[in-house]
């Protein structure tokens, strides 16, 4: 038997963790139960944002993943990983856990709407968390989407630091852009805090010496993904100008869909991808 594909849905944030019904929050809590129900394979991350009820969401912490320390700028940082179900759909979904960074602390800004100082560490730590996870899962994902500015350094983490990894040697990465922006630029040392093995001056040179923005880090995780998503009506023009001379696959954003006809567009998009055809 024809073994199923795999996805992996890197969030930044899903509805009804995150309590506002946004277009993005359903979208990335529809896509991994679509995909479920038409054959694939799924794992889906999110961070543990502090506002995320434990208790009521029945999250729990998963001892046998949990236990690393990433290190970010000679800061070792524990990596707690947790995990809950959404009953209704069989899907779990988990989450990226820190004291420092994520459990004491609301969404990417505090409750006067300021954005956090240490959000830069806070990506690093998210997408380092989130591949050190799925490799101790030993699950090998097909494809990789990426949403949110939360999780844009998997794509050169992927590509970089972890590419001879077997687990993501064949992944397709996508990125799906949307309308959601951080005003507050990363500190100017941001590009030094990116290094690991595998990631040279070269590929982040794009953010050396000076503050940066949302235009600076989405440009970057363009250039490392295989494939990019317009997943709301407006995104960063100046991203967007820049993907489209990359000559990479887009899958533009379409008016007037519900949100099964968006996963069925994504589905069908990433069929292409893989080099295979839906029936439907």
């Amino acid at each position: 038997m024809k073994e199923p594909k795999r996805i992996l849905f890197i969030s930044q944030e899903i509805y009804p963790y995150m309590a506002e019904e946004t277009p993005m929050r359903l979208l990335n809590r529809q896509l991994p139960e679509y995909f479920q129900g038409h054959g694939f394979e799924t794992r889906t991350f999110m961070p543990k944002f502090g506002e995320i009820n434990e208790r009521r969401n029945q999250l729990h912490e998963v001892i046998r993943l949990s236990g690393m320390n990433l290190i970010i700028e000679e800061s070792d940082h524990p990596l707690l990983i947790k995990v809950a179900s959404i009953q209704t759909a069989r899907i779990q979904i988990y989450f990226i856990d820190n004291d420092d960074l994520f459990h004491r602390r609301k969404g990417v800004a505090d409750e006067h709407g300021v954005e956090y100082t240490d959000n830069d560490d806070r990506v690093i730590f998210y997408a380092r968390g989130v591949i050190e996870t799925v490799k101790k899962l030993r699950w090998t994902p097909d494809i990789i989407l990426c949403s949110g500015w939360m999780s844009a350094l998997a794509p050169l983490y992927l590509k970089k630091a972890f590419n001879d990894e077997p687990f993501f040697a064949h992944s397709k990465i996508v990125l799906m852009l949307d309308d959601k922006e951080y005003r507050t630029p990363f500190p100017t040392k941001f590009a030094d805090k990116l290094r690991l093995d595998g990631i040279t001056n070269t590929d982040v040179r794009a953010l050396a010496g000076f503050p940066v923005g949302y235009e600076e880090l989405m440009r970057l995780a363009v250039d490392f993904s295989d494939a990019i998503v317009y997943a709301t009506p407006t995104v960063n023009q100046r991203v967007s100008n820049y993907a489209e001379t990359k000559g990479k696959p887009i899958l533009p954003y379409a008016e007037t869909e519900d949100l099964t006809a968006a996963c069925k567009r994504q589905y069908d998009f990433y069929q292409t991808l893989l080099g295979t055809e839906t029936n439907e």
